[in-house]
């Protein structure tokens, strides 16, 4: 499987790790197999609450039918509850949140709503601080880490997990259509990210794993971060977007697809690593193991 990423692409990767100017974004395949994906949550909702439509694998979909049908609040306290109920991975090897808290980072951005990231860091004797995007009108005036903290700035010894779409109060969790157009304008507001968050990202090579093609997160997280007018990382740095290869029906032509696709993430300086989560960490994992120390 080819990645797309060069010898001289990795050398570059490795050195702004080191350099702790990278950030990494994690999305639902990074949980997977520990934590069930949105198409197994959403086809078992959709069938326990006889989802009258066809597209029953999606869970934005299901998640605002579920909000209709109830309230606001009823899929998200779900969702958590669903995602709340599992043990944590077993952080060796190529897990990808063990790998990642093995890099000395200061800041871990994620769409999930687990505590897997925070639980990998504190496995490696770090003292990571939770934080959570004020994107709606519910939980804007609730104080954040920065007010309690004054103080704090996030460093390797002490890292921040910024979660962008909620975290354990469900007024927080960024689940269903609504939500995602919600944030989508929110994320125009260019003091939406704390500084401590926005300056980094500007600033440093971004790594976007356990992400699909057609995920919502996804494609309103970029669109957010283009509206922002922080770019990808900012010119000269190399960010990557870690993606599974397209295949099954939907994808008839997958060398056609991942063609596309990489054009059309290219487009916006964003480079494609075709695997999964733990293949891309595993790699990782190992070049960072076996780089010179100089780098």
């Amino acid at each position: 499987m080819d990645s797309t990423l060069t010898d001289r692409d990795w050398e570059n990767l490795l050195k702004k790790i080191a350099g702790s100017k990278c950030v990494p974004f994690l999305g639902a395949g990074a949980c997977n197999p520990t934590l069930p994906l949105g198409g197994e949550i959403a086809r078992k909702w959709a069938q326990r609450f006889h989802y009258p439509m066809s597209d029953t694998d999606d869970l934005v979909r299901v998640s605002q039918f579920l909000a209709v049908q109830y309230d606001l609040s009823y899929p998200k306290e779900l969702v958590l509850e669903e995602l709340g109920s599992g043990n944590p991975p077993d952080f060796r090897d190529d897990e990808p949140h063990a790998v990642l808290a093995d890099l000395p980072l200061k800041i871990y951005l994620t769409t999930n709503y687990d505590d897997f990231m925070v639980k990998a860091l504190a496995s490696r004797w770090r003292d990571p601080k939770r934080e959570f995007c004020r994107w709606n009108e519910l939980i804007r005036e609730q104080p954040t880490l920065f007010e309690k903290e004054p103080g704090y700035e996030p460093t390797v010894a002490r890292p921040l997990v910024y979660y962008l779409h909620g975290h354990t109060d469900p007024n927080s969790v960024v689940l269903t259509e609504d939500d995602y157009l919600t944030f989508l304008a929110a994320m125009q507001d260019p003091k939406l990210l704390p500084d401590q968050v926005r300056q980094p990202i500007a600033g440093s090579s971004l790594l976007f794993i356990g992400y699909r093609m057609a995920d919502w997160n996804i494609r309103v997280l970029l669109q957010g971060l283009r509206r922002l007018g922080q770019g990808l990382g900012g010119k000269g740095n190399l960010s990557v977007m870690v993606l599974v290869p397209p295949e099954g029906p939907e994808s008839s032509t997958p060398q056609k697809t991942q063609e596309y696709l990489e054009r059309y993430y290219a487009a916006i300086d964003l480079r494609v690593y075709w695997g999964t989560a733990r293949q891309f960490c595993g790699e990782l994992a190992t070049r960072w193991k076996q780089r010179p120390q100089s780098s």
